[in-house]
């Protein structure tokens, strides 16, 4: 499948709307190179690095588990719950993550991964700035009720802890309002992948 380079392609939305869903569509099916935001940061917080030394000295050696990994359901319930901890944990963590995103967005541009497209998958896009990294962005969304439903199961929260996690992020109407394209997920998993190929058969110049 010959593919052109129509540039690089950001992809976000709220927490539990289905971005994984999608960039894994876009890896599988499209050949899509996906450099995951979500991965960098568990890189910038891997046992050895400055950043979890400074968690652990902010929070006190029980936020590691036995094996010096963070203990991230102990992690999320402080950070959740407290702008300010948040905050600091964010600033600990972004600076990482940005410059690795910058780097694969610079040697994109350099030619380097051949014809393969790029999307790059970050959940706080607009909360950190990083769409200027992006030539465009698609958000993905859902109504939030669906998102709260999702979200409950998948990280076994009850509805506060959900909640929570959900205010802790931009509303994705506002999202929604700044993407140049959205892909709505509010019915099967299956319809979401239709959307996705439209999308990148249009992205990519294909009919």
């Amino acid at each position: 499948m010959a593919m052109g380079r129509p540039g690089i392609l950001a992809l976000t939305g709220g927490i539990a709307t289905g971005k994984t869903t999608v960039a894994e569509r876009l890896r599988s099916r499209w050949r899509f190179a996906v450099v995951d935001a979500d991965e960098l940061a568990r890189r910038a917080v891997a046992p050895g690095t400055g950043a979890i030394a400074a968690i652990a000295a902010r929070y006190g050696s029980s936020i590691l588990l036995p094996s010096g990994e963070l203990d991230r359901s102990r992690l999320g319930s402080i950070i959740f719950a407290d702008p300010q901890e948040r905050a600091w944990l964010e600033g600990q963590i972004h600076p990482f993550v940005r410059e690795r995103l910058a780097e694969a967005a610079d040697g994109w541009r350099r030619g380097e991964g051949g014809d393969r497209a790029i999307v790059l998958v970050v959940p706080l896009l607009y909360e950190t700035g990083m769409e200027t990294l992006a030539d465009a962005v698609w958000v993905v969304g859902c109504d939030r009720e669906t998102q709260l439903r999702r979200l409950m199961a998948r990280n076994h929260l009850d509805r506060a802890a959900a909640e929570a996690r959900l205010n802790s992020q931009w509303p994705l109407e506002e999202k929604i309002a700044r993407a140049d394209l959205v892909l709505s997920n509010d019915g099967t998993e299956q319809d979401l992948c239709d959307r996705v190929d439209q999308a990148a058969a249009t992205w990519l110049g294909q009919p």
